[in-house]
């Protein structure tokens, strides 16, 4: 019988079965699909040779993440990495860019450059700490607390009705609201400021990676060290209760709160039942790829250069889009977040095509679906896009939540992002990913410190697993 079981092939759950493989100890993944990787799935959807990111495409946390820092992520895949992070695109032709470089960055903002210096420079200055506050549990004492108290104020005053406060000008504004959407929440809200003010922090740090050859390499990458060091991955087996897994002395699951309250049975105490029970799911989203014959003809100058693109105009345009989301209404003008890898990766499509990745924020369980509202955001700021579709798909928020159970209403970030669902990820406690099960722990993104492709919910609940049923520390993660 092996020493673990991991239950999730995610990014998250295959960061906690590394953590436990470098342990040492015998280690079995099952993965309920046919491939592994959950939110780091690359997939042929349409022609064949046409390579589309099935979740998660960009990856600002692959050089900043501790874990992937550990593991030596540039060191296993091929990262290309934009000079030009993430871009928002204006109606009158212009655009806000967020350049690796803060100063160039600073520069093209016009008058509101010196402000926008002000409110980012401390925290890309100081990456390491505000990666070291936001990646783990928020009930403990960070670091360096200075820096935490510099990230908390701004979070405050991007969170608040002061966001415009220091800013004359469009440019700087739309910049800061295009990555603090990425949070699915209402704008201005602190959840929403937090996480834009990391991710745009790390933009100017690290840059926003994109793995050559799609994200399922990043899967691969785990897979294999998983498997080098004894490790046993089952796809196309699903476990629908705790009792179908072979009995182990530690058991980590990278299942959102609703699938241990299902695999578990009875076998859970009332009162932290009811607490995952209560666990508080977010709004959904309608992605969309597209096949293209040429690349966006974008109208303003510089976003072909834009690994990301956040669309949807000015910082009011794209509030009113998000606060209608979250009003359960499905927006006319959605906000859309997009990517262009094959404008960095040729191997994603032949010669003379490229593959765009797109979705939209839609109410959770929504089965609308937005390709046309998409297709007419892009057009907007992209004339003559129609004309370049050769194929489409599409899939809704109902059917993201089929393509995986985590994915709760087609929440990819699975646990709702506001003040309150930040702490209780899933249960409020110091040690989240513990649960009353002896020997079981949470290891998805519904624990600390949330969504993304970051492995640090895996690497946590490995951490105390290890502690707790093996006496051991954690291993050295990196290429031997």
């Amino acid at each position: 019988m092996p020493d673990v079981a991991v239950v999730g092939s995610g990014p998250n759950g295959l960061a906690a079965a590394a953590v436990m493989a470098r342990a040492g100890l015998s280690v079995e993944v099952f993965e309920a699909a046919r491939s592994i990787g959950g939110g780091t799935r690359t997939s042929e959807l349409m022609q064949p040779g046409h390579f589309h990111d099935v979740c998660s495409a960009v990856h600002p946390m692959a050089l900043a993440s501790p874990f992937f820092r550990a593991f030596e992520l540039p060191r296993r895949i091929d990262l290309v990495t934009p000079e030009l992070s993430f871009g928002s695109p204006l109606d009158d032709g212009r655009a806000a860019l967020a350049y690796k470089s803060l100063d160039r960055t600073v520069m093209e903002l016009g008058r509101d450059g010196p402000a926008y210096r002000r409110l980012m420079e401390p925290l890309v200055r100081n990456i390491d700490d505000v990666m070291d506050f936001t990646q783990n549990q928020l009930l403990r004492i960070p670091r360096n607390p200075l820096v935490a108290l510099e990230y908390g104020l701004r979070t405050l005053e991007q969170g608040s009705g002061l966001w415009n406060a220091r800013f004359r000008e469009q440019l700087a504004p739309a910049l800061l609201s295009g990555v603090a959407a990425h949070a699915i929440s209402r704008l201005p809200s602190l959840a929403a400021s937090g996480a834009g003010l990391m991710l745009g922090a790390l933009g100017h740090a690290t840059g926003w990676p994109i793995p050559r050859g799609g994200s399922a390499t990043i899967a691969a990458a785990l897979a294999d060290d998983i498997r080098a060091h004894g490790g046993t991955i089952h796809t196309d087996t699903p476990i629908d209760r705790l009792e179908q897994l072979p009995a182990t002395r530690a058991t980590l699951l990278d299942v959102a709160p609703r699938g241990l309250v299902q695999m578990a049975h009875d076998s859970l105490p009332a009162r932290y039942r009811r607490a995952l029970e209560a666990f508080r799911y977010g709004n959904g989203s309608c992605k969309v790829d597209f096949i293209l014959s040429g690349p966006v003809p974008w109208q303003a100058r510089g976003l072909a250069d834009a690994g990301t693109v956040h669309v949807g105009g000015t910082r009011a345009e794209l509030a009113r889009s998000e606060n209608e989301v979250s009003a359960g209404r499905h927006p006319e003008l959605p906000y859309v977040l997009v990517a262009q890898p094959s404008r960095f990766d040729s191997s994603r499509a032949p010669e003379g095509r490229h593959t765009l990745w797109t979705y939209c924020h839609v109410p959770a369980g929504s089965t609308e679906d937005m390709t046309g509202r998409i297709t007419a955001q892009l057009e907007r700021f992209a004339p003559g896009f129609r004309d370049l579709i050769v194929e489409s798909h599409s899939m809704t928020a109902a059917q993201l939540s089929q393509y995986n159970r985590n994915y709760v209403g087609g929440d990819f970030s699975a646990g709702i992002m506001d003040v309150r669902g930040l702490v209780q990820k899933p249960v409020i406690s110091p040690v989240p990913w513990r649960t009353p099960l002896l020997g079981v722990y949470l290891c998805s993104s519904s624990t600390p410190p949330g969504p993304g492709v970051t492995g640090m919910p895996g690497m946590h609940a490995a951490k105390y697993a290890l502690k707790d049923m093996f006496r051991l520390p954690v291993p050295d993660l990196g290429i031997r």
